[in-house]
């Protein structure tokens, strides 16, 4: 996951800066050569770097910050808040033209950043919000693309307009706008032609729509994997046909994460959404707040929310909660929620979002084997032993315990701890009441409740 590395080290240095009573200006300047070290290995731009800790020093060596009862935690806030501003303070918005008046939107990126996949939900997000969009198949060379973008178009239940491979770009772009006016369409989406690096043809093609078409949004999609890489690209691209904003994907990947701390600040165009997965949702609105939060390891509460309420059902939930609260819950309700949290991105996803959990959590603390087993188990049981775990005598164990594959032990244990859940649940109403520290098993691995 990006920033991993980064949240970790940035942990250890406002860890030692907590743990002193006063700090003295080389505190503050030692802290932040590590600071510099830390970002500079993730990738972030070395002038970006250079001003982004020259800035902070010079706010936290003032007489505030240093005679402060906190000086540490003033260090802290100053770096967070310098680092908001490095990717620009406020979120913003894909602008849109109003009503039916059509907004003509123009996809650029180099190939492989999944510029095509992100197109389309894109597009998702819009048709969510009220528009309805058309998505236009302008890329007339990659074997598959167009054909690529129907399928994605399909998913997101969003129109495809497409000439076939035998058309120039800028053709293919006029005819889907006057295709959108005559059936009322008020976004178009031009999907164009990405290649292996930036070169003169592209950016021809590029202008040459611009040129000939009135684009009113140059959007660029980057692949946040290629670290300095993809700021390079949003750099030329910005040079050479202007941009509006970037889209970086794969921010879920093993990245770094540098290109979204360097982007902002070296084509002075916003970050507009990251890339987090393959599913529409996982395409994340950019709050240049959340992102600083997460990565200094302060939790995104916010962002887990969202996700929560755009990946679960609110019914089910309802009716889980009042089942939680009367402690009448089932096997099956324990599968629900198990299922729920995979739609979330997993568990260790939710818990890196909670505040003060961050720094602290890594993958190898999931037991995600034990999660397995325990799924594995309550699929081994009928219907009816879900419902009722009352009637669980020896012989119906042994043979839930045959059908796992598991020792009986591991189905005593199970049963065990979910009837303590109930327990716990009935003391004390609402999910997961006895806070974090009840999730924890015995080797430091989080587990449920039961």
């Amino acid at each position: 996951m990006a920033f991993e590395s980064l949240t970790d080290k940035l942990q250890n240095v406002f860890k030692n800066l907590r743990s002193k009573g006063r700090l003295t200006e080389e505190d503050v300047k030692a802290a932040l050569k590590e600071v510099k070290m830390a970002l500079l290995e993730a990738d972030v731009s070395f002038k970006v770097v250079k001003q982004f800790i020259r800035t902070v020093q010079e706010r936290a060596v003032g007489q505030d910050v240093l005679q402060s009862l906190t000086p540490g935690q003033m260090v802290i806030k100053i770096v967070n808040e310098e680092m908001i501003h490095l990717m620009g303070s406020e979120t913003t918005e894909i602008s849109l033209k109003p009503g039916s008046e059509i907004t003509v939107i123009l996809m650029a990126g180099l190939q492989g950043a999944g510029k095509t996949t992100t197109t389309a939900k894109i597009a998702g997000k819009l048709k969510s919000k009220g528009k309805k969009p058309l998505l236009v198949a302008c890329d007339i060379y990659r074997p598959a693309a167009i054909k690529q973008l129907q399928i994605n178009g399909e998913k997101q239940e969003v129109e495809v307009f497409s000439m076939g491979d035998g058309h120039k770009p800028v053709n293919i772009a006029k005819a889907a706008i006057e295709h959108a006016s005559k059936n009322g369409h008020n976004v178009v989406i031009l999907d164009t032609a990405g290649r292996l690096h930036v070169d003169e043809d592209m950016m021809n093609e590029l202008v040459e729509i611009k040129e000939n078409v009135e684009v009113h949004q140059t959007i660029l999609v980057v692949d946040a994997m290629t670290g300095q890489d993809a700021v390079n690209v949003a750099g030329m691209f910005q040079e050479k046909i202007g941009i509006d904003g970037v889209i970086l994907t794969k921010l879920d990947g093993d990245t770094r994460g540098g290109a979204a701390l360097s982007i902002r600040a070296v084509t002075g165009r916003p970050i507009l959404y990251v890339g987090m997965g393959e599913k529409l949702s996982d395409l994340e609105q950019f709050y240049p707040d959340r992102m600083a939060s997460r990565i200094l390891g302060m939790g995104d509460i916010l962002t887990l929310i969202e996700k929560a309420q755009s990946d679960i059902d609110e019914d089910k939930a309802k009716e889980m909660e009042k089942k939680f609260k009367k402690a009448q819950f089932g096997f099956d309700d324990y599968l629900e929620s198990m299922n729920q949290m995979k739609k979330m991105g997993g568990f260790g996803e939710i818990l890196k979002m909670l505040p003060g959990m961050g720094g602290q959590v890594n993958l190898d603390m999931i037991d995600e084997k034990a999660l397995s087993k325990t799924e594995a188990i309550i699929l081994s049981m009928t219907p009816s032993e879900r419902t009722n775990p009352d009637i669980l005598n020896p012989s119906r164990k042994r043979r839930i315990a045959n059908g796992a594959g598991v020792d009986i032990s591991e189905v005593n244990k199970l049963v065990k701890q979910f009837e303590q859940a109930k327990k716990m649940m009935k003391q004390m109403p609402g999910l997961m009441g006895g806070g974090m520290g009840g999730l924890m098993g015995k080797k430091g691995k989080f587990k449920l409740p039961f």
